[in-house]
């Protein structure tokens, strides 16, 4: 869906409550309490039994009310609220909040109500929260559509949540903790409304700052990813999520089906998307109160000061178990602290002040640390002794940190004595946790989600890796496999995939007999690897069908036996086609995976790490999602513990990093191409003398997608990749060759040097003003785009071996999702070439192809040029004003 029409849920100007009821202990009556108790709009009570509800005129049924009404509430039996729904679509009220239980969490009664619901929804555009939900709470509009009896403060976090019962516990712990909150929603079963247009509607609002959810599952990953991934850079979006641990797994064919589970994919969700996820209820508010009031850290480097050596300790060890570092203090800060602090304190990290510790020396001691050029930021303790009171001392902490650069979190240990203490240190927007272990928690989730933004805005370096693939063969491969009742490809049958991608083999050929298996190891060269080769057969060591360091043609011969011998005794049915036979390699440094398994929610996620025979032993694997470029590629190596060694460690020779990273592109590639493959497996694939090679290979073939023929091609993918097909070749009116593609995150440099090129007539044509400096933050929202919200096609000459970028077309879709914003710039050296127009052509294209209704644009009223294109491409005059012309096309 979109955002359309949610401002009549979190802004009605008029509400009316269907099951209003002055009955104590109603649903209907708390609602109508908290309502007509806060609400400054109009309120139309609901009910066919009653004339009038606390007061106020009630109607029979939302038909007869007879004005305009923003927002529907609905508490009544749920068979009625289908009916209900549909009267409010035929009366024109175009968002709902069902309270009423009794759906799918129900039985499979409740099931049916749920999808007569929704259809009812769709087919009168009536947006819906719920059902069976606690409602919607938005403080600045004194807005308490909610049955709940105690009401958040105003603050600046949105607050959504999946579990009402969770949803009211949170509310009731922020309260005693002064947390305020822009909104509370309740979701429930997100028949409509869901974490995605949720997102995106806060991600907008000027009142919320961060967004918090507590989540159990997502229901469109795509939706959710996407608007994620458009606001985590500009709002802090933190998740606790339950349900870490899946009571049961289906059976899975593969390595990287029984690695990828279902928490594993969510992590990588979140890391990808720029959400921080937290592990603890508790740890929401703490990091969304960092997130939003401090500093983000540039590294894991902690600097500690406390007055007590106890928390100190404790303290330190959390850091190392949240992986983070204590931070090694420079030498001149040691001699500053010397000098600052009474000579039994301890100057090391953890600075120790001592008991005794004014105020004052809290705040030298802070000063100094913070000048530190090793302390990315400052965990202060405090422990109530007989020196500065707990108020004094967290006043001198909340003056430090008004003028940091640095972030700082604190503990202030104990109960009554240092509870003011923590008033002021919140009051002053520093965070505070009761615990030292709890302070460098909510310090690591700030670094995870530093981490998290890097790698938004990180510009991937180009590889020199083929776009483009030849897949016709392989496509028939798997139908052939299909057609014959199989499902599981053979080991040369996969690796003939990974061949067309580039990625390096072992090269494997089947013997049939144990004379062609002599053969072909005398061709190949000694020593040999032999495998069963049998379709039914997926993991072959299981049944004894691996014979390794094959040397000699007797070897051969008696291995061929044993492991046909094997093979018929563990799988009688199994189809023995032979053996397949390869060249052994000896000096393997790394056996490392690299697989990929449809997630039944997020469609393919690929998996990296430590392969060989103990992967599940070892589980030192990282999941991510494709497309991958040179960063996404290198950033899921550093997330597992074998990157330390594929670097190369304590003198050991390492793995070719960029070899590994064009790989993996590569093979994300590869998994983009084909919705086919279910399961993929390269495992080992070793490093053999620093470069790569795929030992085995399996695929695992979906039987239901072959089947079922070309549908969306994107359908197992949770982003969207590059958009390929609206890439072509074109001439310049001069006569010389230009690409015109969509633009990569690659891209950033070339259009750096773009910007250059513009004069300050072009620049103040395209921005309105005067040029400004831009900067890599700015540059990479223009370069990083998701290809689903956004569009920009840029024109790419190549001359004298050097590619640039000589203008670029932008389209960005707007929250209704059926308009689309336009815009166009050719840089100067280029400019009369008949580039503009054509880039406006291909957005326009790309914009019908999408299903938006209407383009909007706006132009100089000094950019003749700009204006003149408009014209001629069928633009027609919206609106004016000193400066501008807003004008837009009709599509369709």
């Amino acid at each position: 869906m979109s955002i359309k029409n949610l401002e009549k849920i979190f802004d009605p100007n008029s509400i009316a409550v269907v099951g209003a009821s002055e009955k104590e202990g109603s649903v209907g009556a708390d609602l109508m309490d908290n309502i007509v108790g806060n609400y400054q709009g109009e309120v139309y009570p609901v009910n066919p039994n009653r004339k009038s509800v606390m007061g106020i005129n009630a109607f029979p049924s939302v038909t007869e009310i007879g004005k305009k009404v923003d927002l529907g509430v609905i508490a009544t039996p749920a068979p009625t609220v289908p009916g209900i729904v549909k009267e409010m679509g035929e009366t024109g009220i175009k968002a709902a909040v069902v309270i009423t239980a009794g759906f799918s969490e129900a039985d499979e009664e409740g099931s049916k109500l749920e999808e007569e619901l929704k259809r009812v929804s769709r087919k009168y555009g009536v947006r819906i929260v719920g059902p069976n939900c606690i409602g919607v709470i938005r403080p600045s509009s004194n807005l308490s559509a909610s049955f709940l009896r105690k009401q958040p403060r105003e603050g600046s976090v949105a607050f959504i949540s999946q579990s009402g019962a969770m949803g009211s516990g949170i509310l009731d712990w922020a309260k005693e903790a002064h947390v305020g909150f822009s909104s509370f929603v309740s979701v429930g079963n997100m028949i409509d409304v869901d974490f995605a247009d949720l997102i995106d509607y806060f991600g907008q609002d000027p009142d919320t700052e961060s967004i918090i959810m507590y989540m159990e599952a997502v229901s469109d990953a795509e939706r959710f990813m996407s608007a994620a991934s458009s606001f985590a850079r500009k709002k802090p979006i933190i998740v606790t999520k339950s349900g870490r641990y899946s009571k049961s797994a289906e059976a899975v064919a593969s390595h990287t089906g029984s690695l990828a589970g279902e928490d594993t994919v969510y992590n990588a969700a979140f890391k990808r998307t720029g959400v921080t996820r937290v592990g603890e209820v508790s740890d929401v508010f703490s990091c969304s109160e960092v997130l939003a009031k401090q500093d983000l850290p540039a590294g894991s480097n902690i600097g500690i000061i406390t007055n007590a050596g106890g928390p100190g300790i404790m303290a330190t060890d959390a850091i190392y178990d949240w992986g983070c570092e204590l931070a090694e203090l420079d030498q001149n800060t040691v001699e500053e602290l010397k000098e600052a602090l009474p000579s039994a304190a301890s100057t090391g990290n953890p600075v120790d002040v001592l008991g005794d510790a004014g105020s004052e020396r809290y705040r030298k001691a802070g000063e100094i640390c913070l000048e530190d050029p090793n302390v990315d930021g400052l965990v202060v303790l405090y422990t109530p002794q007989g020196g500065a009171s707990a108020t004094d001392a967290a006043k001198a902490i909340s003056q430090l940190s008004e003028g940091a650069d640095k972030p700082i979190v604190t503990s202030w240990i104990g109960g009554e004595e240092v509870r003011q203490g923590r008033r002021v240190l919140r009051q002053g927007g520093v965070p505070t946790r009761p615990t030292p272990e709890q302070a460098i928690s909510a310090y690591s989730y700030m670094y995870r989600h530093t981490r998290n933004l890097e790698l938004l805005y990180e510009t991937p370096e180009e590889l020199s890796v083929n776009g483009s693939f030849s897949n016709n063969d392989l496509k028939k491969t798997l139908e052939d496999a299909v057609e014959s009742g199989r499902t599981t490809l053979t080991e040369v049958e996969a690796k003939r995939f990974l061949d067309s991608y580039n990625i390096p083999i072992s090269k494997t050929l089947v013997a049939e007999t144990a004379e062609e298996a002599v053969d072909v190891a005398s061709d190949l060269g000694y020593p040999v690897v032999l495998k069963i080769h049998s379709p039914d057969i997926t993991h072959k060591t299981d049944v004894g069908g691996v014979e390794l360091n094959l040397r000699t043609e007797e070897d051969v011969r008696q291995a061929y036996s044993r492991i046909i011998e094997r093979a018929r005794e563990e799988k009688p049915s199994a189809k023995i086609e032979g053996v397949s036979v390869q060249k052994m390699f000896q000096d393997v440094d790394f056996e490392l995976l690299l697989g990929s398994n449809k997630d039944p929610l997020f469609g393919s996620v690929m998996m990296f790490g430590r392969g060989g025979t103990g992967v599940e032993l070892y589980q030192d694997t990282v999941a991510g999602f494709p497309p991958l470029n040179q960063v996404l590629a290198h950033r899921m190596m550093e997330d597992t513990k074998i990157y330390e060694l594929l670097q190369g460690y304590r003198g050991d020779s390492g793995a070719d990093i960029r070899e590994l990273e064009e790989n993996l592109v590569r093979f994300s590639q590869m998994i983009i191409d084909f919705p086919e493959i279910k399961e993929i497996d390269i495992n080992p694939l070793a490093v053999v003398d620093g470069k790569l090679k795929a030992l085995d290979a399996r695929i695992i073939v979906d039987s239901e997608v072959v089947n079922e023929g070309p549908q969306d091609e994107h359908k197992h993918l949770a982003i969207e990749p590059y958009p390929r097909k609206y890439s072509e070749d074109w001439t310049l009116e001069d006569g010389r060759s230009v690409t015109l593609r969509p633009i990569r995150p690659e891209d950033e440099p070339r259009e750096f040097e773009l910007f250059d090129s513009f004069s300050d007539e072009t620049w103040r044509q395209r921005f309105f003003g005067p040029r400004y400096e831009v900067t890599h933050e700015d540059m990479i929202q223009y370069t990083n785009i998701d290809y689903r919200r956004e569009m920009a096609m840029v024109g790419i000459l190549e001359e004298n071996g050097e590619k640039k970028m000589i203008g670029v077309g932008r389209l960005v879709i707007g929250p209704s999702k059926d308009t689309g914003e336009y815009a166009v710039v050719v840089g100067d050296p280029w400019q009369g070439l008949g580039l503009g127009e054509k880039l406006t052509e291909s957005i326009i294209d790309i914009a019908n192809d999408k299903g938006l209704d209407k383009i909007v644009t706006k132009a100089s009223k000094a950019a003749d040029p700009m204006l003149h294109l408009c014209d001629k491409m069928g633009f027609q005059e919206r609106s004016e004003n000193e400066d501008a012309v807003e004008m837009e096309l009709e599509l369709g």
